[in-house]
């Protein structure tokens, strides 16, 4: 019977992080996307890694570092300013030096905003395992495949269909409200709002980010 139930335990874990790494992997294919072929596997097993291990590392800390006020709003806006960088950059060759264009610079990206994702996907996780640290663990690992591979076939989207790479910085920017909006320093102005203003809010949030997108993408041609 406890055997059984581990399995049941196991299950959910691995359903919760084939649900919750679908940010991970559009981050790490929209900032891999400007990458030659060989540099963009590199990106994406670093990229799969970092976030493993970001989520493992803060499995502990996690319930802890949520405690802090303003924490998650940081976080949040960090996560809306990645979104908006990944949207305008414009540059359609590989420059060295030039953000998520090298390696370099996609890892980096990739690394920030995994740790800002992390925090809340450890949390579910870990709210499912109870104290199995191990079972824990090795549910966090399923992840890797499951990031690896759906963000290849999000890169391979990303390449046929450019457009898509708005709705990836809308996913984003949403999931950036989401996490603001769980803020414990926030709950006094949250509270000042109705049902229907909170449920708005991530949509604001999103049309803000494809608006700020698109003008800055237009005035760069403007001037280029």
């Amino acid at each position: 019977m406890e055997i059984w139930g581990q399995l049941v335990v196991f299950s959910q874990i691995v359903l919760i992080n084939l649900l919750l790494s679908g940010d991970n992997a559009v981050v790490i294919a929209m900032a891999g996307r400007r990458l030659p072929p060989a540099q963009r596997r590199r990106a994406v097993w670093w990229g799969a890694a970092a976030a493993v291990l970001l989520r493992c590392a803060l499995t502990v800390l996690a319930a802890l570092l949520l405690d802090i006020p303003y924490l998650q709003t940081a976080g949040a806006v960090l996560l809306f300013v990645i979104a908006f960088k990944l949207l305008t950059d414009h540059k359609e060759e590989v420059n060295a030096g030039t953000g998520a264009s090298t390696l370099a610079g996609a890892v980096w990206t990739i690394v920030v905003a995994d740790f800002v994702m992390s925090l809340d996907n450890v949390l579910a996780v870990a709210a499912v395992a109870g104290e199995d640290t191990a079972l824990l663990l090795i549910g966090i690992a399923m992840s890797i495949p499951i990031i690896i591979w759906g963000s290849s076939f999000i890169m391979h989207l990303l390449d046929r269909y450019s457009f898509l790479l708005y709705a990836g910085g809308a996913l984003l920017a949403y999931a950036a409200c989401e996490m603001a909006l769980k803020d414990k320093g926030l709950v006094p102005l949250i509270s000042l709002l109705s049902e229907n203003g909170m449920r708005a809010l991530p949509f604001a949030a999103v049309a803000a980010l494809l608006t700020a997108a698109l003008w800055m993408k237009r005035r760069s041609r403007v001037h280029s």
